[in-house]
C-alpha cells in the first residue's frame, strides 16, 4: 500500500475512534444534560458516516461518477424513511400506552 493511502486510512481510523469515544464518554460520565448528549451523539453519528464515506469508501463528491452518487442518495433517502417510520411508530405507541 502506498504511503498516501496508508496516511488516509490512519487519519480516517483516528477520526472514527474519536467520533466513537466522545459519545461513549458523554453517556458514561453524565457530563451534559440528556438533550445535549443526544444532540452530540447525533452529530457524531453523521460525522462518522461522512468519515467512513470519505476515508474508507473513497467517495469524493467532486470525482464520484453520477451513478454512484445517485445510489448513495437513494440509500440515504431509504434510511431516512425507515428511521422516520420507526420514530413515528415508537412515539405513537408511547402516546397510546402512556396513560
Amino acid at each position: 500500500m502506498e504511503r498516501h493511502g496508508l496516511r488516509a486510512y490512519l487519519i480516517g481510523f483516528v477520526l472514527a475512534v474519536v467520533l466513537s469515544v466522545i459519545p461513549f464518554w458523554l453517556v458514561a460520565s453524565h457530563a451534559l444534560p440528556p438533550q445535549r448528549t443526544l444532540l452530540i451523539i447525533g452529530i457524531a453519528a453523521v460525522l462518522q458516516v461522512l468519515v467512513h464515506l470519505r476515508f474508507f469508501l473513497h467517495l469524493n463528491f467532486t470525482t464520484t461518477p453520477k451513478e454512484n452518487m445517485l445510489a448513495l442518495v437513494f440509500a440515504a433517502i431509504l434510511i431516512l424513511i425507515m428511521m422516520g417510520g420507526s420514530f413515528w411508530i415508537m412515539f405513537d405507541l408511547h402516546a397510546r400506552m402512556a396513560v
